[in-house]
C-alpha cells in the first residue's frame, strides 16, 4: 500500500443551492512532506466545525480503488483531492475498512473512526445536485481517522494496515445507518464498544434511544 497524494484546502466560496458558503472541500496535492497533528494537516482549512474536523475527524482518507470506480462511472479522470480527502492511498476499498483499524503512514499513526457522510457541499463541488444520492448509493464513502502519533507524511510513503479489534463494524455498515432502518439494539450496543468518532457515537446513541428493547 502506498500514499499517492497529500491534499490540503484553502477557504473557497462555493454556491450550495441558493446560498454561497465558504468551504475547504477544494483540496489540492502539495509537494514535499506535510506535518500531521491531532488536529489534522498543516495548511489545511476546515470551515464547518460542526460536522467536520476535530480530533476524531482529523484526517479524511480516500482510496485509489474508490477513485477508479468514480472515474469509470463518470467517464473522466478525477484529480486527487476531488472528494476533499487529505490522504489518497492505494491498496484497498474504503467500504471494507473497520472501525479501530490503524494505518501507519510515514511517521504518522492513524485510527479509523467513522465514514464520511455526503452533504450538499459535495454535490456543489461535483457540480451535480444529485451527486449526494449517487455517492450514498455507491457505498464508497472513505473514512475519517484520529491521529494517534503525529509526524510528517509525503507522497510515496509506505502505508501499513494494522487490523481492528475482533468483530469491529465496517465503514459500509456504519455508513448505512444514515440510509437504512436501524439495526437491532444488540448491534447498536455492540457498535459503542469500538472507538467511534464522537459525532458517530452520538448518532448511534440517539438511534439506540429510539430503538425498542428486546
Amino acid at each position: 500500500m502506498k500514499l499517492l497524494s497529500v491534499n490540503v484546502g484553502q477557504p473557497t466560496a462555493l454556491q450550495v443551492g441558493q446560498h454561497t458558503t465558504v468551504t475547504g472541500i477544494h483540496k489540492h496535492p502539495v509537494p514535499g512532506r506535510v506535518r500531521v497533528t491531532a488536529q489534522g494537516l498543516d495548511g489545511d482549512h476546515v470551515l464547518n466545525r460542526k460536522h467536520h474536523g476535530g480530533p476524531d475527524q482529523a484526517v479524511y482518507v480516500y482510496t485509489r480503488e474508490d477513485y477508479d470506480h468514480w472515474s469509470e462511472a463518470l467517464g473522466r479522470t478525477l484529480k486527487p483531492g476531488t472528494f476533499g480527502e487529505n490522504l489518497l492511498i492505494s491498496g484497498l476499498e474504503s467500504a471494507g475498512v473497520r472501525i479501530g483499524e490503524r494505518f501507519r503512514v510515514g511517521e504518522v499513526l492513524l485510527e479509523v473512526t467513522a465514514p464520511r457522510i455526503p452533504c450538499g457541499t459535495l454535490g456543489a463541488r461535483m457540480e451535480d445536485a444529485g451527486f449526494v444520492k449517487r455517492f450514498a448509493r455507491a457505498r464508497r464513502p472513505g473514512f475519517y481517522t484520529r491521529v494517534l502519533a503525529g509526524g510528517e507524511v509525503g507522497r510515496r510513503d509506505e502505508v501499513t494496515r494494522i487490523p481492528a479489534p475482533k468483530g469491529a463494524p465496517t465503514i459500509a455498515e456504519l455508513f448505512d445507518l444514515w440510509y437504512s432502518a436501524a439495526p437491532p439494539r444488540q448491534t447498536l450496543e455492540g457498535y459503542l464498544t469500538y472507538p467511534l468518532g464522537l459525532r458517530l457515537r452520538r448518532t448511534v446513541e440517539e438511534l439506540l434511544a429510539r430503538t425498542p428493547g428486546p
